[in-house]
């Protein structure tokens, strides 16, 4: 059997880099994309930081208040205030088309796994070196044309190059051939392997495992019977085993947008006109898709104390394009019954609204 060669490519800091080169006086500040905030209130969390604003300790998925605050201690300290942008994913889409046309070039199998993350098949190259060349290419060229960097694992499956493609960012290139997956794995922390979150983090620290080296000692039947099924993956996935092929079309399974309020509230009027704006917003997405009409309409509401709630509506017949007003409708029956009691009985403030478009018919 030939040797597998796969690649991962992983853009650094991707929004926030992208803002940073956009705007003339944004070059080498610090520089985060997440939600408003103002003068520290902000009900939202950081999306993306550069590697400037990092230095401060501000990441990704940081509540932005936070966020905000480490930024004023930076600025007592002397150095320059983060600059706080709200997201702009029509510009991020395009750049991110950019870097799929660059890649083409190169290589014909890929899989774009999110919009700054690709994986693409080099086992056509037959060895790592021809592999390292045009991985090379690549990154200079999109750091010619789009000046910004992204960082590259390569390995003999896509598990393993995402993780080479993690080490040492930003614009990185590291490449692990198959005979040095144990040594490359052993010594690194557990929640290098996609799928071992912090919850399962704090299972394995209790009973001292840190490393993988030291997930190496369990056997499957002990992680099966810890974890069930997720154990079993864990265990192949400590070992660097993964046979999931590089598949060039993901299927969409739902379309959708949710929102943070900048303050909690149950005003009928504010809400109405915020759920409005979401709805527009993936229906208008919905009819610029491949999909020819969706059979489920799902709400989400996050309450003031974090419960959260959401509430479907199936739909037999389905919705086409041409059903704007009776989506609204539909929307509306979803969303009155969390404004009284019926399904807020305690009149709870509400924080978050999501609104998702799902089985998705071709």
């Amino acid at each position: 059997m030939d040797q597998r060669i796969i690649a991962h490519l992983d853009m650094d800091a991707f929004f926030a880099s992208i803002e940073e080169v956009s705007t003339p006086g944004f070059l080498g500040k610090p520089i985060v994309v997440g939600s408003e905030v103002y003068e520290g209130r902000g009900r939202g969390v950081v999306s993306t930081a550069n590697y400037k604003a990092r230095e401060y300790g501000i990441h990704s998925a940081q509540p932005i208040s936070i966020a905000w605050h480490l930024s004023q201690k930076a600025k007592e300290r002397g150095k320059p205030e983060a600059i706080f942008l709200p997201v702009d994913f029509k510009l991020y889409e395009r750049v991110s088309n950019n870097i799929l046309k660059i890649i083409k070039k190169y290589v014909t199998i890929i899989e774009q796994a999110s919009i700054d993350e690709f994986y693409f098949d080099l086992s056509f190259l037959k060895t790592y070196k021809r592999a390292e060349e045009i991985c090379k290419k690549i990154k200079e060229e999109i750091k010619k044309e789009e000046k910004i960097t992204c960082s590259v694992g390569v390995g003999s499956n896509k598990l393993i190059s995402k993780i080479a493609a993690g080490i040492n960012k930003p614009d990185n290139l590291l490449l692990i051939k198959k005979k040095d997956a144990f040594k490359f794995l052993n010594p690194l922390k557990i929640q290098k392997i996609p799928g071992i979150g912090p919850k399962t983090t704090k299972i394995f620290n209790k009973i001292g495992i840190q490393t993988i080296e030291d997930l190496n000692k369990l056997s499957k039947k002990e992680l099966e019977e810890m974890l069930g099924k997720h154990g079993v993956g864990i265990y192949y996935s400590a070992r660097g085993v993964d046979n999931d092929p590089v598949t060039e079309y993901r299927e969409i399974k739902s379309i959708g947008e949710q929102t943070t309020f900048y303050k909690n509230t149950l005003d009928f009027n504010f809400i109405f006109n915020v759920f409005r704006e979401l709805s527009d917003n993936v229906f208008k997405r919905f009819t610029k898709s491949e999909f020819s009409k969706f059979n489920t309409i799902t709400i989400t509401i996050r309450f003031a104390d974090f419960e959260t709630k959401t509430s479907s509506r199936s739909l037999k017949e389905g919705i086409t394009r041409n059903d704007k007003k009776r989506f609204n409708l539909e929307i509306l029956k979803l969303v009155f019954p969390f404004l009284d009691k019926r399904r807020n009985p305690k009149k709870k403030l509400i924080r978050l609204i999501g609104v998702r478009l799902e089985k998705l018919v071709h």
